[in-house]
């Protein structure tokens, strides 16, 4: 029996040989094995040396899964449809819609979820069409997660609960623990803390069991922040440091960026801003290098929390200022919300009550949008239309002599 190894030589001599027949049919199957368990930098080599023989659709594919995975979405893109194109000039509709697919995950991790979903709804009819049943798994998953980050959570869950037993039925044990952690993610979102953690601990043998390193640090990154809103932040910040060198090892820069965030939200919450500023700041660089758009403008966010807890305002201001067009533009409505929230608070800071109350009126909007109603914020505004009413209210006359 050929072991991988042999397949990666034959490859290389394919290669050196100029023998593109070969040099497609072995590399794609290696980079497939490779791909599944986070070998991402392994796979994109492979891929570029096939793609030296000429255009080839698979070696595209293969390519622009490992750029995507690695918190590269939009040269994921390029490869991507430089695949479609190729597929589709074959008739290869099997590969089309998993192409398609990937087309829509590569979106979603730029933050354009509208976009993301449009091309998960092209993949899904052709994926039944040709009894892909594993591919349509998949997709139905990813669309949940499209919902999840539009904040329709409900809706998320009806998507992950009809992928999850059809994963099941095709025996496909690493979509399995991507399908329970976005579960788990849901819940999370919810407040259901303790049934979010019961799903990431079930997810973690599975992931080691497949190989998935990738899958295994997005999940222990899921457990610290289940931590930190229990308020156990240095179980959280164990948790972050266990992930940091698994990142770095698959070569993920968007989960680096992700758990450099995390740990700086840690410190902001044990009240060491400085080191949560040097934190998030190495996050923000990331993300922007990578194009995390949505999540650039989380990390806007926090560093302007850290400014305002250093009690300059008008830094803050700067940072909520720059995240609030991002998270409209990726349609992050929650997030939205939240920034809005920021906002309204320095401006009550300063004296500036109509600012705030215009900011909080839209939050209160958006919360009763999305069906996630703040009674917190709603009194904050009230509050502060009562403290405006009264200083509008004209100094009694002083009495005629």
């Amino acid at each position: 029996m050929t072991t991988l190894a042999q397949w990666v030589e034959v490859h290389r001599l394919a290669v050196a040989g100029r023998e593109p027949v070969i040099a497609r049919y072995v590399g794609d199957r290696v980079a497939k094995v490779w791909l599944r368990t986070s070998r991402f930098a392994d796979a994109e080599a492979l891929a570029t040396a096939t793609l030296t023989l000429g255009p080839d659709a698979g070696a595209f594919y293969d390519l622009g899964w490992a750029q995507s995975a690695t918190g590269r979405p939009r040269q994921a893109l390029d490869s991507y449809k430089q695949a479609l194109r190729l597929y589709r000039a074959a008739d290869d509709h099997a590969n089309e819609a998993a192409t398609l697919t990937g087309i829509g995950l590569a979106y979603n991790r730029l933050g354009d979820r509208r976009q993301a979903l449009t091309f998960y709804e092209r993949a899904l009819p052709i994926m039944r069409e040709v009894g892909d049943r594993g591919g349509e798994a998949v997709t139905l998953s990813n669309i949940g997660g499209v919902y999840a980050g539009l904040g329709d959570r409900r809706q998320a869950l009806t998507f992950y609960e009809r992928a999850l037993p059809i994963l099941r039925e095709v025996g496909d044990r690493a979509g399995e623990a991507t399908t329970l952690n976005n579960i788990g993610l849901v819940y999370a979102g919810l407040g259901d803390r303790r049934r979010a953690l019961a799903y990431y601990e079930w997810v973690l043998p599975i992931a080691r069991e497949v190989g998935d390193r990738a899958g295994e640090a997005t999940t222990l990154n899921n457990i610290g922040r289940v931590y930190i809103e229990l308020g156990d932040r240095r179980r959280a910040l164990a948790y972050y440091e266990r992930v940091l060198p698994i990142a770095r090892e698959v070569g993920d820069r968007a989960g680096e960026a992700v758990t450099l965030n995390n740990i700086g939200a840690v410190y902001a919450g044990l009240g060491d801003l400085r080191l949560a500023l040097n934190f998030y700041e190495q996050a923000l660089s990331i993300r922007r290098e990578v194009g995390d758009r949505a999540g650039e403008a989380v990390t806007l966010n926090n560093i302007g929390r850290v400014y305002a807890g250093l009690g300059d305002r008008r830094q803050a201001l700067t940072y909520y200022e720059q995240a609030l067009p991002i998270r409209r533009e990726v349609g992050d409505r929650v997030g939205e919300a939240a920034t809005r929230y920021n906002i309204a608070m320095i401006h009550r800071d300063v004296g500036h009550l109509d600012e705030a109350i215009g900011e909080l009126e839209l939050v209160v909007d958006l919360e009763r949008q999305i069906g996630q109603p703040n009674a917190a914020e709603t009194a904050m505004l009230e509050q502060l239309r009562q403290e405006r009413a009264t200083a509008q209210q004209p100094d009694p006359s002083p009495e005629q002599g």
